[in-house]
């Protein structure tokens, strides 16, 4: 039967009311034909939506400004590094551009609940993300995810209903921040891979699925998931705002980098890398067992080179005497002086020697990074014991690699230990790039305070690595710390003054504009503040006071004399409506873009709360109660389309 006849039916059964039709029509058209169906399971942070508005505080003692980023003292001056992934000291990293001349990026770090922070980014970001990279909690029922202050077990009956209640909610805001080239990868592994793909489908639209790329974690131990098979890998999902306008750059030679080795070198062919040619016994071959001859005539084999364990050569002889005339064998001593016996892996080369192109479609696997490093890259930092399961730099590196141009804002609000910020300031690094990287966590255990931006504060001014050898810092940047605060929702005269008043910081990284002018201008920063980048971008905010008049009349005198504007100046005023502030400056309207405050700010959050759906909820009083007295099992329904 279809949809209209059990409408037809409906509207003819008797001893239904009015209202009870319309809610069963209601069902029946809202029904999914493909998706995923779960029982939506409210969240204390969501609720608090109902009655304040988000905003942005920033701390100014945790600022960190390019100008300031010289260390007071630098020692090991004679071991200096400049390459923040280096394994060895001494090494120099040849891709590091000079620092040009333009302004460092304002990175940004947001401290408190991410459902609070995408709701404030509507205001800032709205469409103005290019690449968003989310490594969210997998779910595994061992204390990885939290809802509401409760760690979500394996016995919990609604486990799966809430992660799912909990990604499908921010990832849906997420969606209103992507621009129209914008990207998502999403870190995820078999737990709720296949869920996290359906509602992705259906919030993105299965036609902008790019890709579900495999990270083979190649020095990892395995997975105890599986009674069956040692599993090693993870997914990365990648959806696209709209796929017809991606493009993924090739993969230059230069950034296929491969850390599974400290041994890394160049020669005449490019950069490689040194791998044992000899391998343990699980795939032992007699011919693959023989002698080779050492630079001083003496012989050693598999076994030599496996610490007297049995084992074999990873090359036939015949492979191996190719590889020798073509100068694809190194032979180095252990610190037994036994000679051990290494392969030349070429970046640019496969296995036969064959030059690879300089430019090709990026990999589906990616299998040249190891979760060892992102524990080794906290290591290095002297992070290692606050954080743990961090993803290595060089994986969210060559993410954003081929999928951002060196002007491009990214966003990470599930920043955890601040990998994607410190990815972001080493590939600006390498590529002259003007990267914006946004952050965004909670901070329980201070993990923000004490591991996220304190790793990145290290990143930008320097630090002394793991072996003792000074690391310089990557000095083009600025980093900015801001909390979350919250305003009053109800739309009275007070709370607008309010929410107009605590909007300097919204306004400030919307615009990107942050060197205040205001008191040295002589106006009296309660009434107004004027910001500048100093590169020709002006903002300047208009509050609530009884002299309002005569600071605008002010103000336009002081616009008058700006003649170096790269662009028309932003300003904002609390007023009623956009006519209004037109008129008040209609002396400078060439030179301004006009906006009135704070309805702004209410426009962009709504767009927040229809996503949420709030106003079509029943308030919840008390969650953990609502949660305690669910009696039910959980279902999670894959449905298909109708026929």
């Amino acid at each position: 039967m279809n949809k209209q006849n059990l409408i037809n039916k409906i509207k003819q059964l008797e001893g239904l009311t009015h209202d009870d039709r319309a809610e069963l029509i209601n069902l029946l058209n809202t029904k999914k034909k493909y998706g995923l169906i779960w029982e939506d399971k409210p969240e204390v942070v969501e609720e608090e939506l109902r009655t304040h508005l988000p905003v942005l505080r920033e701390i100014e003692e945790k600022r960190i400004l390019s100008v300031d980023n010289v260390p007071a003292k630098v020692e090991n001056k004679k071991q200096e590094q400049s390459l923040l992934f280096e394994e060895e000291a001494g090494n120099t990293n040849k891709n590091l551009k000079p620092e040009s001349k333009q302004l460092p990026p304002n990175h940004i770090l947001i401290e408190g609940d991410n459902l609070h922070a995408l709701t404030a980014l509507t205001f800032t970001h709205a469409g103005k993300i290019d690449v968003i990279y989310i490594d969210p909690p997998y779910n595994t029922g061992n204390k990885d995810f939290k809802y509401n202050d409760s760690y979500v077990d394996k016995e919990d009956s609604y486990r799966h209903s809430k992660w799912l209640s909990f990604m499908h909610k921010r990832v849906e805001i997420a969606m209103l921040l992507l621009s129209d080239k914008g990207v998502i990868f999403i870190s995820i592994n078999d737990i709720e891979q296949a869920q996290l793909k359906i509602i992705l489908s259906e919030l993105f639209n299965e036609n902008n699925f790019v890709a579900n790329l495999v990270w083979s974690n190649k020095e990892g131990g395995g997975s105890s998931d599986s009674k069956h098979f040692r599993l090693k890998h993870e997914y990365i999902l990648c959806y696209a705002k709209n796929i017809q306008n991606i493009n993924f750059k090739g993969v230059e030679i230069s950034n296929r980098e491969r850390y599974t080795s400290s041994d890394k070198f160049e020669n005449i062919r490019g950069p490689y890398y040194l791998q044992k040619l000899g391998m343990g016994s699980i795939q032992y071959s007699n011919s693959l067992d023989y002698e080779i001859e050492t630079p001083d005539g003496t012989f050693t084999t598999p076994k030599l080179n496996n610490s007297g364990k049995k084992a074999c050569w990873r090359w036939s002889k015949i492979k191996f005497e190719w590889g020798l005339i073509n100068e694809f064998i190194e032979f180095k001593k252990d610190k037994n002086s036994n000679w051990i016996v290494y392969t030349k892996q070429y970046l640019n080369c496969d296995n036969e020697g064959n030059l690879i192109e300089r430019t090709q479609r990026p990999f589906g696997v990616i299998d040249t990074f190891s979760s060892t490093q992102g524990a080794k890259n906290l290591e290095d930092i002297g992070l290692s014991k606050m954080f743990n399961y961090s993803k290595p730099s060089a994986l969210i590196k060559y993410l954003l690699d081929i999928s951002t141009h060196v002007d491009t804002t990214i966003l990470d609000f599930f920043a955890g230990s601040g990998t994607t910020l410190h990815a972001t300031m080493q590939l600006n690094a390498e590529d002259g790039g003007n990267r914006q990287c946004i952050l965004a966590t909670n901070n329980e255990n201070n993990i923000c305070e004490e591991v996220t931006y304190e790793r990145n504060r290290r990143v930008i001014q320097g630090y002394k690595n793991s072996k003792g050898t000074w690391v310089n810092g990557l000095k083009g940047n600025n980093l900015r710390y801001y909390k979350i605060d919250f305003v009053p929702s109800t739309k009275t005269e007070l709370n607008k003054r309010f929410l107009a008043q605590c909007s300097s910081d919204l306004l400030c990284i919307k615009e990107d504009c942050y060197n205040e002018l205001t008191e040295s201008l002589n106006f009296n920063p309660v009434q107004c503040k004027i910001f500048t980048n100093n590169k020709g971008r002006y903002l300047i905010v208009v509050y609530h006071s009884r002299k309002q008049l005569e600071v605008n009349e002010k103000l336009i005198n002081y616009i008058k004399t700006l003649d170096n504007l790269s662009e028309n100046i932003r300003l904002y005023a609390f007023i009623p409506e956009k006519e209004t502030l037109l008129e008040d400056f209609a002396e400078v309207a060439d030179k301004i873009e006009a906006v009135p405050l704070p309805e702004a700010i209410y426009n962009a959050y709504r767009a927040t709360f229809r996503s949420l759906k709030l106003d079509k909820k029943e308030p919840v009083g008390n969650v953990a109660k609502l949660e305690d007295s669910e009696n039910e099992n959980e279902i999670v329904v894959i449905t298909q389309d109708e026929e």
